[in-house]
């Protein structure tokens, strides 16, 4: 989703000063195909102010391990290297986005 210049890493990506929406997914999972056209529609709406990527946790398991992701898809809200949410399971738009605004306002 995001067209960055250089190809950065997971690492430089959370610990940037953008907010990141990172969505930690596997292509067997049903809800996860559910989260692609929500996180769609809330970068429309958040535009620069916030970052979404996903991460395989089958390509990716020692981010998954890290951040103690046990169940897809989760979804963990980071900036500047801190995580701000986390939760598993589809969140719809209107809840994602409210919580998303909230944290954001808080930092």
């Amino acid at each position: 989703m995001s067209t960055a210049k250089k190809t950065m890493t997971f690492s430089e990506v959370i610990n940037g000063d953008t907010p990141v929406l990172v969505d930690f997914y596997a292509d067997w999972c049903g809800p996860c195909k559910m989260m692609s056209p929500i996180l769609k529609n809330l970068k429309k709406e958040m535009g620069d102010k916030l970052n979404i990527i996903k991460v395989d946790t089958e390509k990716n398991a020692a981010a998954a391990i890290r951040y103690q992701v046990r169940g897809v898809p989760t979804l963990i809200l980071f900036h500047k290297g801190q995580v701000l949410w986390q939760q598993s399971g589809v969140v719809q738009m209107p809840q994602l986005k409210r919580i998303i605004d909230q944290k954001l306002r808080e930092i």
